[in-house]
């Protein structure tokens, strides 16, 4: 296997590379969670203090979600945001997320990604320097190029949350 981030073939060449790097993300993220338990996805450590796979997954989709919107240049659906969101709790904590199974995360972080890949084929290098609001209150602004980048970055950032995780899951657990 060989390793690149070519894009898809109906991509501007710089927009395909960034997708790429979300879709590379996406494809570990689905190898590092591969046979996990229920018990596993809902664990929270060894004393329940760190967030759960589950709650890593569902908060690396909504985010994501919101990208693709803003990207977009769309105000991101309510019943998106009912169904994925909020972003955090009224502790401003990632919200709970208890007996949703790795593979209905997966496959709803799939359905981002697969809609992430139609935006990107709208969207021209030109594009990429676009700025966009984001943050809790969109105090913030950045490039769509750096959106992009963020969606892959994040994602991977949580994904060693996730492997802490599964290290103190097994150690507990005498695997």
């Amino acid at each position: 296997m060989i390793y690149d981030l070519q894009g898809e073939a109906n991509m501007e060449p710089i927009v395909g590379m960034l997708f790429s790097a979300v879709r590379e993300n996406s494809e570990r993220l689905k190898s590092i969670t591969e046979g996990m338990s229920q018990e596993e996805v809902d664990y929270k450590g060894e004393k329940n203090q760190f967030n759960s796979t589950a709650q890593l997954i569902r908060h690396t989709t909504f985010v994501d979600m919101n990208w693709v919107y803003r990207i977009k240049g769309v105000v991101l659906p309510q019943s998106l945001i009912e169904q994925y969101g909020p972003m955090t709790d009224e502790n401003n904590r990632l919200p709970l997320v208890q007996d949703v199974s790795r593979d209905t995360l997966i496959s709803q972080y799939e359905g981002v990604l697969t809609l992430l890949k139609e935006t990107c084929t709208q969207v021209a290098d030109g594009d990429l320097d676009r700025v966009v609001t984001f943050g809790h209150q969109n105090e913030k602004q950045a490039t769509v190029r750096w959106g992009l980048w963020h969606m892959a970055d994040h994602n991977r950032y949580h994904q060693a949350h996730i492997n802490q995780l599964r290290k103190s899951f097994q150690t507990q657990n005498g695997c």
